[in-house]
């Protein structure tokens, strides 16, 4: 029983469950876009796509954990909050197999799901449905080694794939909102994932992984994250000014106040691990924040 307990914990574990809430922020913001344009949808169909949505999470959290520690990546790694993996499976290697088997338990249930929301609605969204699935399994394996496509892999699925994706399936139709307002987060979660591989540095160089920050380098990599950060807010400013967005949009910027620390731990060229650590978890806050305070705007936008 013990060892049940045990097995059961150390899956959870790799879940790495607290990073989920970026998928539900994402979903606020589709329901608060297919508000805001009109839009009168069915709350049980929301709920579905909340389950596809966080099952293509979990299969991705669960399969980069294996993948992880069969190549022998979560050995070698400085464990963070943010990175390094859970360390579920190098402390319980008998779980691995377990770890494993639930995403691809999690993959069918966004490929089933998949499948009842074409069936639903029509074939336009099954690309978008294929790509992600393409990227849950290859991302670990084939898409760290490729520095550009590494790069921007986070942000297309919780950005294009999962707001406009979802947009589709709630309403039935694309919208041309959804998808200009889906490369905030695109923006964001792409430097989600590059401020978090940073720690990771010397242990993807021996596992022979190729991101960004091996091909520009650590002031390379920063400079990139930087534009990123100002690009996101100065396509919130643009949708705003020419009439995308409501002005109440503008709540997004709020998550300036949260930038302005995170500017500062990242003005050295190449910042140690001591300053890394409370960049890490700043830039968590500004990449969940802004698309929520965006999407309150848009529900305060229709009063």
């Amino acid at each position: 029983m013990t060892s049940m307990f045990k097995q059961a914990g150390t899956v959870l574990q790799a879940m790495r469950l607290p990073f989920l809430l970026l998928t539900l922020a994402m979903m606020l913001l589709v329901s608060a876009i297919a508000t805001y344009e009109g839009f009168e949808w069915s709350l049980p169909l929301f709920f579905l796509i909340c389950v596809a949505a966080l099952a293509a999470h979990l299969s991705v959290n669960l399969l980069n954990e294996f993948e992880d520690f069969e190549s022998g990546l979560d050995f070698q790694t400085d464990k963070t909050p943010f990175s390094g993996g859970s360390g579920g499976l190098p402390a319980n290697p008998a779980v691995a197999e377990s770890v494993a088997a639930a995403g691809y338990f999690f993959l069918g249930m966004v490929i089933s799901l998949g499948g009842f929301f074409v069936y639903l609605r029509d074939w336009s969204i099954l690309p978008l449905g294929l790509l992600g699935v393409v990227l849950i399994v290859t991302y670990t394996s084939h898409i760290t080694r490729y520095p550009w496509l590494c790069l921007i892999a986070p942000g297309l699925a919780f950005g294009p794939f999962m707001v406009v994706g979802g947009f589709m399936v709630l309403t039935g139709e694309f919208s041309w909102l959804a998808f200009w307002v889906s490369w905030i987060p695109f923006l964001l979660v792409n430097n989600l994932l590059l401020l978090n591989q940073f720690p990771d540095e010397a242990a993807d160089r021996r596992l022979g992984r190729f991101n960004i920050i091996m091909r520009l380098g650590r002031e390379g990599g920063l400079r990139v994250f930087k534009s990123f950060l100002v690009l996101s807010y100065l396509a919130l400013a643009y949708l705003i000014i020419d009439g995308w967005l409501p002005y109440q949009a503008a709540f997004g910027f709020l998550s300036l106040l949260l930038v302005v620390p995170l500017w500062q731990k990242l003005r050295t060229p190449a910042p140690d691990l001591i300053q890394l650590m409370p960049a890490l978890g700043i830039n968590v806050a500004v990449v969940l924040t802004m698309p929520v305070l965006i999407a309150v705007g848009l529900y305060q936008g229709l009063s």
